[in-house]
């Protein structure tokens, strides 16, 4: 058996809102799932004849009708009036169905997969955002499944569409991260592994999503589009956040400032980026970022060298402008996949998000990046510094992992 137990890096922090989600979950299944399971319906009750007459054609290749029955339970009732059903969609039914689930198992499972990756998540994205980035990953994942599923009158529910969009998330904004593997085979074999998150993840969406989803044929009782949809809605945000923070304003220049130099052109941006140039060269960093910010992304590529951008992005971040700073990074790593200067680009990159951001996680992309560049003893021995740093706040040990990646 192969259990999943945690990620690594993953430092020590309180991640409320997973623990909120984790908490109206196994609250709902406490307090209405497990005492309704047991409470077996009244006979005459009309919605039984409702939910026979709909649910059983659909359920029929898997489930006689005489077993539907005997194992009715009012859960299943309260499912089939709150679940989300394709054939007769319902807003709330699509908020509820994503916090119901089918059993423990179901409930177990998906909520180690939020407790591992959700954490992560949360930090680089900020509570409020991490909310609606779940619920809104849930919300997509349900449409995909009522796509695919059009005309279904089965109920869905889990957590699964939206955890599914938080692997997206995690797919996209750690590269480099890593998953504790538990591997039981008692007697003879226990021992944890770090293996490649996205890898595991890649797994998870082709392994036990993709190809069931193309192989099954009528009502495999889960719903694998809900999963793939979610998954996908979750990279695709998270690609345009990642975007987003590479072209955007940072938060010290985002409040419109008149610019000391006149404004830079897109059809002659020579002249002008020689003043910027100028400006930097002779220490008027403060001008030379008040325009460099003020110009559309597309005009600043290639706009600073990789000496300027470093200079400038040193001077902001000395100066308490460590979004600023970064933003300059981002765009010289962006400007210069192959050029000079790029471990040390990733290396303050990863301080800055280390030292002056509070985002470990984040910096360790960065620095593991910077190693991989093959640096000078140095930089390297600054990399290899902030890496331990991150893996000193670790908050779950377990075991003496074997790592199949390692610096």
């Amino acid at each position: 058996m192969i259990l999943p137990i945690g990620d690594a890096p993953n430092p020590r922090g309180v991640p409320y809102v997973t623990y909120l989600l984790i908490a109206a979950n196994v609250a709902l299944y406490a307090l209405v799932a497990l005492p309704l399971s047991y409470d077996r319906p009244d006979l005459n009750d009309p919605a039984i004849a409702e939910y026979v007459r709909t649910v059983a054609p659909a359920v029929a290749h898997r489930m006689p009708l005489a077993s539907l029955l005997q194992g009715l339970s009012q859960y299943d009732l309260f499912v089939f009036a709150h679940g989300f059903r394709p054939a007769e969609p319902a807003i709330s039914d699509l908020f509820v169905s994503l916090f119901l689930h089918a059993g423990l198992l179901h409930l177990v499972g998906n909520m180690l997969f939020l407790w591992i990756y959700g954490d992560n998540v949360e930090q680089r994205l900020g509570g409020v955002r991490y909310l609606f980035a779940y619920l809104g990953a849930g919300i997509a994942a349900t449409a995909v499944h009522a796509l695919v599923a059009a005309g279904s009158q089965l109920p869905t529910i889990g957590a699964s569409g939206a955890i599914s969009g938080v692997l997206g998330f995690y797919f996209i904004f750690f590269p480099r991260n890593q998953v504790r593997l538990l591997w039981l085979f008692p007697p003879f074999f226990m021992n944890v592994f770090l293996v490649p998150a996205r890898l595991v993840l890649a797994l998870y969406v082709i392994a036990d999503n993709f190809l069931p989803f193309l192989l099954a044929s009528g009502d495999a009782g889960i719903a694998y589009g809900a999963h793939i949809g979610g998954f996908f809605a979750g990279l695709a945000a998270a690609w345009l956040i990642d975007r987003r923070t590479v072209t955007g304003a940072p938060g010290e220049y985002r409040r419109p400032q008149v610019s000391p130099l006149k404004k830079i052109s897109r059809e002659s941006p020579m002249s002008e980026t020689s003043e910027i140039t100028d400006r930097i060269t002779s220490g008027q960093f403060d001008e030379a970022a008040l325009e460099y910010f003020s110009l559309p992304p597309a005009v600043t590529h290639r706009l600073l060298s990789p000496e300027d951008a470093m200079e400038l992005a040193g001077w902001l971040r000395r100066n308490g402008r460590p979004e600023a700073s970064l933003t300059v990074l981002r765009r010289h790593l962006r400007d210069y996949p192959r050029g000079p200067r790029r471990a040390e680009a990733h290396v303050a990159a990863g301080l800055v998000l280390l030292e002056d951001l509070r985002e470990p996680t984040a910096a360790y992309q960065h620095l593991l990046d910077a190693l991989d560049l093959d640096p000078d003893p140095e930089l390297a021995a600054i990399a290899r510094k902030g890496i331990a740093a991150i893996e000193s706040l670790q908050k779950l040990r377990v075991g003496r992992p074997r790592s199949f990646q390692q610096h």
